[in-house]
């Protein structure tokens, strides 16, 4: 049997164990795997609530007042978009991505999940070439490829932001071409040293 014939057998993720613990309040809750602690928001009319489950079977409560709404607020919001930046190298790319947030938290979508390939390592350059390519200001630009991807989705189309950037890098397009240019000219002006004095010394 040749190396082309013989296949690995898939490995299956076991689902982790669910133990149901009784709660000190006579609710049960469902601990995953070696999950110990569980928080939930809990919201009723105007009154904000924290609950902490913990796997011993006790819980605890925290009732947000008028005196601390606000600054709870801020903090929770500061956390949410500030999440947005996690693994983003690129400032640029960090703004997008705090920018898109943003916009989803105005639209109600605090609960929103993004999906793999929705992130935006290498938004920012795609964003760059785009506007100079097509003259078209940035928020125009943005809001054009937002709506793609909002088409492709209410379509039940399979449509990442990673592939929708992919598809202007091409290479053989002219934004393809902008971007080559616009990297290659950032990593130029990141090198400590220049190669050409470098071989001019060789050579003297």
């Amino acid at each position: 049997m040749s190396e082309e014939q013989v296949s690995t057998p898939a490995t299956k993720r076991v689902a982790a164990e669910i133990e149901q613990v009784q709660m000190e309040d006579g609710r049960t809750v469902g601990f995953a795997g070696k999950r110990r602690l569980i928080k939930e928001v809990v919201i009723e009319g105007k009154v904000v609530q924290v609950r902490f489950d913990f796997r011993n079977g006790v819980t605890r409560t925290f009732t947000a007042s008028k005196d601390n709404l606000l600054q709870l607020a801020g903090h929770g919001a500061s956390q949410k978009i500030g999440d947005e930046t996690a693994g983003l190298e690129e400032l640029d790319d960090m703004v997008v991505a705090v920018e898109d947030m943003i916009a989803r938290l105005d639209k109600g979508e605090w609960t929103a999940v993004r999906a793999a390939g929705d992130g935006f390592s290498g938004a920012s350059v795609v964003i760059k070439a785009i506007c100079e390519a097509t003259g078209k200001p940035v928020d125009f630009v943005k809001t054009f490829l937002q709506g793609k991807l909002d088409t492709a989705k209410a379509k039940g189309e399979k449509l990442s932001r990673a592939e929708l950037y992919a598809s202007f890098r091409n290479p053989t397009t002219k934004t393809g071409a902008i971007i080559a240019r616009l990297e290659a000219d950032k990593k130029v002006k990141a090198e400590k040293v220049n190669a050409d004095d470098l071989m001019a010394e060789l050579n003297a």
